[in-house]
């Protein structure tokens, strides 16, 4: 048997020798991306270790190896690295290959590139950090001997044009040769060049460039099982002629979109006298995209929302330099936040990111680049060219931009038409332009009056722009609010998608964002999840669930609306889980179960029903999770069922053994029960010590209003049923606010606030206690979590029980540890505050209570006002309002009503609407 597959192999040998000899090969000099690289000779002409010969990893940005200067885009050019880097790599070539037209690629080398082979130029110098660019070489390569490969990179162009499109800009700018580099070997007569255009009604058109002779072309369509899709096209290419078309109607394609990401793979045949001569194969997508004037942006024929985001290809530890595996990451996490599209920013992306939105399901838009300047005529229309014969056959590419924010070359705009044979649109970010108004950073009220009294398909390309912790999820419901109803609206990109935070080999591998430059992202440098990841992933959900009180009335019924383009909700899976949290008196419990998927239509609402038992009011919190027909998670939405008052009541420990003693001096109420000693302020009421048997309780200074007035006064006591209750006295125009205490027997400890805020518009209202930061070790809670929230970033957080850690943790600065620790969190039920030497634990039985864990770091760098929030005094707060946050452009009170501050009347302080905080405190060891 071994031999006749040895003969058989034998036999077939000739064939495979000859479908060799027909394909493309490519022979990588370089490795494939920043996990497989190739050493290089390296000699950098100024900055860190120059001056001599070492090696380098190849693709790299030089200054992650160690080598030149770092600069960020907005360094004075003064101070700018202009430093160059000369490399040399010794290659063979495939003795084969020798018949062969050979051609040298370069997929991205920032920025002036000069290549010689065995020491003569292999073709003018490229200008241009972000495409690829070939030189034919077979004249210059040595078969059956080693070959010299010297590249000299100019890190500052002598181009200026590309200096102002490229480096001044508001972005790391780096040196090297970033992308791989690979011989490629083609037969003499082969493909140079293959446009395609496959259109929703299953239209197929492609347009081939031929290098030397050919006559005829055969086309033939296979689907993701690898069957043959339709018939073989078959198409006669004049004599002479360099150019062919090709043109056929296929039956009923499956339809390429971010929700079905259908592909095909077309191979193309190159025929000469009968006799194959060269094959190459694209990957393809059926999808029709259309612009309708005043209207908006068509997919097949659905009207889209765009869910996007801006993209720098980037990673911390290598730059510029990526690999496929980060560009799946990439698109997986913008999938797992609902997103359905993405801006590149400010430039084209490697190869395999397009690949992974192809394949995974995500809109393109892509850039030639430009910040505020813009590339010359001349070298705008040749980068132009190699953007478009690499990126043009990406289903997922639906639009063009040229530039961004003024680095527009309007003498190119033309030439994307020439060059596109799928007329794709073409915008101008941060401008008017082609039907599309894209302004950047509008002001919500500014976006909503284009929205009802403008024209033109508005689609801001950047917007909510993110810094530290602001922007991104703090805003967006109000505008995905205008945007999800407004006709004209296109949707957005939101600015941007990760933290530019870079590894300085400098500076002892600090990750450095340039201050507050870098600090944009959703997720940090390594993709660590911020909260607005899950606001984001809430808001932007295609399944939206209208709000729903669990009631006595609840019957199992959510009212929902399919928010999808494609998918009929039928197509999705529905479960859910109810639970009870665990206590002291026992364990916790589940139920899970799964629903009937609804069968609603795109953007129409139905109802889902779910089955529950009837004990489903004995649980504590239901949770129903909805998975889109690829079974990842779209959401999971949490519905409390026990309610505060419920759940106070089933902690709050109010009899005990003994009395309640109480001690008066002239200057406090000295009280004692069940081991917890109390002492409290006469005049103003204020907690200033608790005790316990192991001590002290450093928990006292409150409670203290915030933008209010501490007028409590004229204290009493009186006992109560075996309670002690110490109260202020109200008086309409000077003790207008109220404080009560009620000790129990049992050593707990109520206090209820009567109060009205000193303003009527108010940041934050509330009460605050002092607590040392150095004796917390965390807290465990029960309320939304586990990431905090700002006034208007309400969305993505879950109803449970959550241990938190004490962190210092700053977003969007280094370690990027989240979730933080400090800042607010809503829906308080309970919380244990876990003391490094005691512990205690509060209660409240009220609805909507905030808690406020201290204050944030400041980050380092922020000098813009809109990102200083503010925080209450003290240390630990208790409140019925917080205050939003702003964005790096924007107040919050621009980002839309949720930004603004609260309104409170006083109601000429009348008792009965007064705002309120209860609790209930228990100090003691065992709590």
């Amino acid at each position: 048997m071994r031999l006749k597959a040895i003969f058989f192999f034998t036999l077939l040998m000739p064939f495979f020798c000859v479908l060799q000899a027909q394909q493309t090969d490519k022979l990588y000099l370089s490795g494939t991306g920043n996990d497989d690289t190739v050493k290089w000779d390296f000699f950098s002409t100024a900055g860190m270790n120059s001056g001599k010969w070492s090696s380098i990893a190849v693709p790299s940005n030089w200054e992650l190896q160690g080598f030149g200067q770092y600069n960020y885009g907005f360094t004075p050019d003064s101070l700018r690295g202009k430093e160059q880097g000369l490399y040399k790599y010794v290659f063979q070539v495939p003795a084969n290959w020798k018949e062969k037209h050979i051609n040298i690629v370069f997929e991205g080398s920032m920025t002036d590139t000069e290549v010689k082979i065995n020491g003569q130029l292999a073709g003018p110098i490229h200008q241009g950090s972000f495409y690829v660019f070939r030189y034919p070489v077979h004249q210059l390569l040595k078969f059956g001997a080693d070959n010299l490969l010297e590249v000299k990179v100019s890190k500052h162009s002598a181009n200026q044009s590309v200096n102002e499109a490229e480096r001044k800009a508001d972005f790391w700018v780096f040196g090297g040769i970033f992308r791989p580099v690979y011989l490629e070997s083609l037969p003499v007569d082969h493909f140079k060049r293959i446009k395609i255009d496959a259109k929703a009604n299953g239209q197929f058109k492609a347009e081939a460039f031929i290098s030397g002779d050919a006559d005829k072309i055969a086309v033939q369509l296979f689907g993701k099982d690898g069957k043959k899709f339709g018939k073989k096209v078959l198409v006669t290419v004049p004599a002479q002629a360099k150019t062919a078309l090709i043109s056929h109607q296929f039956s009923s394609p499956k339809l390429w979109s971010t929700e079905f990401p259908n592909l095909y793979t077309a191979h193309f045949t190159l025929y000469k006298n009968n006799k194959v001569i060269h094959v190459t194969e694209k990957k393809i997508g059926f999808r029709t995209v259309e612009v309708r004037e005043r209207d908006g942006v068509y997919i097949n024929g659905a009207k889209i929302k765009f869910k996007g985001v801006n993209r720098h290809s980037f990673y911390p530890s290598s730059g510029r330099t990526t690999s496929k595996k980060i560009s799946i990451a990439d698109v997986l996490l913008m999938k797992e936040m609902n997103m359905n599209a993405v801006r590149m920013s400010h430039y084209p992306p490697d190869g395999h990111f397009l690949d992974a939105c192809d394949s995974l399901g995500l809109f393109v838009m892509d850039e030639l680049a430009g910040w505020h300047g813009n590339y010359d005529t001349p070298t705008g229309t040749k980068l132009l060219e190699e953007m478009m014969i690499n990126d043009e056959n990406h289903p997922s590419i639906v639009m063009w931009a040229n530039g961004n924010e003024g680095g527009h070359n309007r003498e190119l705009d033309a030439l994307f038409g020439q060059q596109d044979l799928q007329k794709r649109p073409v915008i101008h970010p941060w401008e008017i332009y082609g039907g599309f108004d894209t302004t950047h950073y509008r002001e919500f009220n500014y976006g909503i009056g284009n929205y009802d009294h403008g024209h033109q398909i508005l689609m801001p390309t950047e917007f909510l722009h993110g810094m530290f912790d602001g922007g991104h999820g703090a805003g967006l419901e109000d505008y995905w609010k205008s945007m999800w109803h407004n006709p004209l609206s296109a949707g957005g990109f939101l600015w941007d998608f990760a933290d530019q935070g870079v590894v300085r080999t400098d500076k002892n591998g600090e990750v450095d964002t340039n201050g507050n430059n870098g600090a944009d992202g959703i997720v940090g440098p390594y993709h660590e999840k911020e909260g607005s990841f899950y606001t984001i992933k809430e808001i932007w959900s295609p399944v939206f669930f209208e709000h729903k009180e669990m009631t006595t009335s609840f019957n199992g019924s959510f009212l929902l609306e399919n928010r999808f383009s494609f998918t009929n909700l039928n197509q999705c899976s529905f479960s859910w889980e109810l639970k009870k949290f665990k206590t002291k008196d026992q364990e916790a419990t589940n139920l899970m179960g799964k629903a009937t998927a609804p069968d609603i239509k795109p953007n129409e609402k139905g109802t889902l029903k779910i089955a529950l038992p009837t004990d489903w009011n004995g649980y504590d919190v239901l949770y129903v999770t909805v998975k889109s027909p690829d079974q990842k998670e779209i959401f999971t939405w949490s519905f409390p069922i026990v309610l505060p008052a419920h759940q106070a009541k089933k902690m709050v420990v109010k009899e005990a053994p003994g009395d309640v003693q109480l001690k008066e001096t002239a200057a406090v109420f000295n009280v004692s029960a069940n081991g917890i000693d109390f002492v409290f302020d006469k005049k103003t009421g204020i907690l200033q010590r608790v005790n316990n048997a192991k001590g002290l309780i450093p928990f006292n200074n409150g409670p203290v209003l915030q933008e209010g007035v501490n007028n409590f006064s004229n204290f009493t006591f009186k006992r109560e049923g075996g309670n002690v209750i110490i109260a202020s006295t109200f008086n309409r125009k000077e003790s207008y606010n109220t404080l009560e205490w009620t000790i129990y027997p049992s050593g707990w400890l109520k206090m209820e606030v009567k109060y009205f805020p000193i303003a009527y518009f108010t940041t934050f209202v509330g009460v605050n206690f002092s607590f040392p930061q150095a004796l917390l070790k965390g807290v465990t809670y029960m309320g939304k979590g586990p990431y905090k929230v700002w006034k208007n970033r309400m969305k993505g957080n879950q109803f449970g029980v959550f241990d938190k850690e004490y962190n210092e943790s700053a977003t969007g600065e280094a370690p990027f540890n989240y979730p933080e620790f400090k800042g607010y969190y809503s829906n308080l039920y309970w919380c244990t505050f876990i003391g490094k030497d005691q512990s205690f634990k509060v209660v409240t039985d009220q609805e909507d209570l905030f808690l406020r864990l201290f204050t944030p770091k400041k980050s380092k760098d922020t000098s813009w006002d809109n990102m200083s929030p503010t925080f209450p005094s003290g240390d630990i707060s208790f409140m019925n309002g917080i205050s939003a946050i702003g964005t790096k452009t924007q107040k919050p009170e621009t980002t839309g009503p949720m930004g603004m501050k609260h309104v409170y009347y006083d109601f000429e302080k009348e008792p009965a609407r007064a705002l309120g905080v209860t609790l209930y405190f228990d100090f003691s060891v065992n709590n």
